[in-house]
């Protein structure tokens, strides 16, 4: 189920700020796009909002697809995220903070390429953490009778997105797009710009629902007669002196940057929707008539699909093939601990709320001299200080500059020793957040395994403290 490839896990060389109006809101915003640390993830953080609240690009956190994607938690909503999101999974970006003043990111063009412009003047960094692919090995399908509209996840090798759209007018007729990995997005699918019907158009203006929209900013497609009249009324609401209706149907003379370019923006959406999956996907993708609405529960069933397959019973899967997230040397970059008091050799997983590491146990062990020498068993007090050390590269991945920061634990309950560890035993470590860091107060629940049988339990409470020097 899980591949993970000899690719690094990247963010952004500095901060980027980009200003524009929201599509639907009409409003004005301000948004600056952060560095952060390996297994951050992509969050948005709504800074004019008390308290500041975050909200991850989750599928999970969706409550809006209506006219475009919505995300909404801890009291913090952001609209239309999908072209933002898309621009990131086309150039890479695997870990930033997106601070924005207003509830919805700029519309910009209408396309993805503003922001890809804006990510390579500022550069993009490799991070010294490994990224992890998740490979899907059976059809994944979704289907929406009502709408038509059919798509499927096949097994692949990488990453590559087919789209088709019948919208039944004989403007668009009928359109595919390809990208055959996610290396072409750049080139042949950022640029492609958001684009309705005017039938469409009419009922967001009638609605007061698209303040912020521009024909600079969307494609709209003429779908029924229109007189002088309408004219006057549409350039009216968008400010202009005159607009007209080009031959095959493009409002204002619009040149379109492909022949195919609405079936592109579709494609352009899914790779934006997708994203909210939450984990890096290899597969290859088929999208028939696709829609926010139906990009967000394919989403969700592949989702799904990755967090039932990733663990047994939840027990970690610990490949030594795979090369870890984080290795020794990185590891003494985060933590403290030196030979012979640093007792986790490796993380093979690490995300917002869960770290999983590894211990290989040798009889060479320094501990094993003197504790039961003539019947060598790890002392119970060093797992759990193994397991203390993979929690505190959990919680330092939570702060913007770890190396200034150490964690001290101050208290342990519930602690269960159900078997015995031997010399020549693999430990595998897990710490889980039990509930959000408050105060820099990190509460987890910690288990050992050898194979997938548990040795050792134990919930820890930690505190995150800045040291007085930088490490």
């Amino acid at each position: 189920m899980e591949n993970q490839q000899l690719q690094n896990q990247h963010t952004l060389k500095g901060d980027i700020s980009i200003s524009g109006v929201g599509l639907h809101t009409g409003a004005s915003v301000n948004m600056t796009l952060k560095p952060a640390s390996p297994g951050y993830g992509i969050k948005f953080q709504r800074v004019d909002l008390p308290n500041q609240p975050v909200v991850k690009a989750d599928v999970d956190y969706v409550v809006d697809t209506a006219r475009g994607t919505t995300l909404e938690h801890n009291g913090a909503r952001v609209s239309t995220v999908e072209h933002l999101l898309a621009a990131l999974v086309g150039t890479g970006v695997d870990n930033v903070l997106i601070e924005l003043d207003g509830p919805e990111i700029p519309i910009m063009d209408g396309s993805s390429l503003p922001f890809i412009e804006a990510i390579e003047k500022t550069g993009v960094q490799d991070q010294d953490a490994k990224k992890i692919y998740y490979t899907i090995d059976t059809n994944i399908s979704y289907y929406d009778e009502q709408k038509k509209v059919e798509m499927v996840a096949l097994p692949a090798l990488d990453y590559s997105i087919t789209c088709l759209i019948d919208f039944n007018s004989p403007v668009l007729g009928t359109q595919h797009a390809k990208m055959k990995g996610i290396e072409h997005f750049r080139n042949e699918i950022a640029s492609s710009r958001t684009f309705c019907f005017l039938h469409e158009l009419e009922y967001l203006l009638n609605n007061n629902l698209i303040k912020g929209g521009d024909i600079n900013n969307a494609i709209v497609v003429v779908d029924r007669a229109v007189n002088e009249d309408d004219m006057s009324r549409l350039a009216k609401a968008f400010n202009r002196e005159n607009i007209s209706v080009q031959r095959e149907g493009i409002l204002n003379n619009i040149e379109l940057r492909f022949p195919n370019e609405p079936a592109r923006h579709k494609l352009l959406d899914v790779v934006g929707d997708l994203a909210l999956i939450g984990y890096p996907i290899k597969a290859h993708i088929i999208a028939n008539r696709p829609g926010h609405a139906s990009n967000v529960e394919f989403a969700r069933k592949i989702k799904a699909y990755i967090k039932k397959n990733k663990h047994n019973k939840d027990v970690p899967v610990y490949d030594p093939n795979q090369p870890p997230i984080f290795d020794t040397p990185r590891i003494e970059r985060t933590l403290p601990h030196r030979y012979p008091m640093l007792l986790v050799d490796k993380i093979i997983e690490l995300s917002e709320e869960r770290v999983v590491g590894i211990k290989n146990v040798t009889f060479n062990e320094n501990f094993f001299q003197g504790h039961f020498p003539g019947n060598p068993v790890m002392p119970g007090v060093l797992q759990l200080e193994a397991l203390a050390q993979v929690g505190g590269i959990l919680a330092l991945n939570r702060v913007p500059d770890p190396q200034n920061y150490d964690t001290y634990f101050l208290k342990i309950d519930n602690c269960k020793f159900k078997q015995k560890v031997f010399p020549g035993d693999t430990m595998i470590l897990k710490m889980e957040l039990l509930s959000p860091i408050r105060r820099g107060l990190v509460e987890m629940r910690g288990t050992v395994f050898i194979g997938n049988k548990v040795v050792t339990e134990a919930d820890m409470i930690a505190q995150i403290v800045k040291t007085r020097e930088g490490k």
